[in-house]
């Protein structure tokens, strides 16, 4: 069976697939509205939404809830369940592993996220052993830091890196996302950064930005 997942095609035949990781508490469709602006009449796109397992968040009392990794306090960036990211880190290479199977190589594949999904993806990405198109962070962070430099694969060192931040956000504060930016960059990525004056959330502009993005990505492939 595939992975609980929302899978859109934005026209037949997409060569490009685009996998994106909602935030806690969130699920699949958060962010399926988004599809729509991403048309356009020569690059049919699939965009693959996973829903993240209900699993308890201690930071919410231990409520259960869709997460991909626990969060154990109110410094979000310290403590990682680090069992929890693996584990996931494990879910994202399937979700990989499917479009590959579909005819779509690592190449022509984005990883993006929000909050938690954008950890998860900076995480993945920065260690997923063949090339990737792209990662897209938005109001995220760099899990576990310290194990960026020893455990860091080549295969996406050059990758383009897409990140954008609140700088109003209470839920991940801005200065967490910015410090992460430059931990990416320290480590040799090629950072994309992007600030807009919101709290915990996605502006229009941003989408737009991220759009251009994807765009740009495709455009770059031979």
């Amino acid at each position: 069976m595939p992975y609980p997942a929302i899978r859109i095609d934005t026209g037949n035949d997409p060569q490009m697939a685009i996998i994106w990781l909602h935030g806690l508490g969130a699920d699949g469709h958060d962010f399926e509205p988004i599809v729509p602006q991403f048309q356009h009449p020569d690059l049919p796109l699939r965009f693959v939404f996973p829903h993240a397992p209900i699993q308890p968040v201690t930071i919410n009392g231990g409520m259960a809830m869709r997460s991909w990794y626990d969060i154990k306090g109110l410094d979000i960036g310290a403590r990682a369940d680090e069992a929890g990211i693996r584990e996931s880190e494990k879910t994202i290479h399937d979700l990989i592993a499917e479009q590959v199977d579909q005819g779509i190589p690592p190449e022509n594949i984005i990883l993006a996220g929000f909050s938690q999904g954008a950890a998860m993806t900076l995480h993945t990405g920065s260690r997923y052993p063949h090339k990737l198109a792209g990662m897209v962070a938005l109001s995220g962070y760099v899990p576990m830091p310290e194990k960026l430099p020893v455990e860091k694969h080549p295969a996406n060192q050059d990758t383009p890196v897409f990140m954008a931040h609140g700088t109003l956000d209470p839920v991940v504060p801005y200065a967490l996302g910015a410090a992460s930016a430059k931990i990416m960059q320290a480590n040799g990525y090629p950072v994309e950064w992007h600030t807009y004056p919101i709290q915990h959330g996605v502006a229009p502009e941003e989408i737009a930005a991220v759009r251009d993005f994807v765009f740009r990505q495709a455009a770059s492939k031979p």
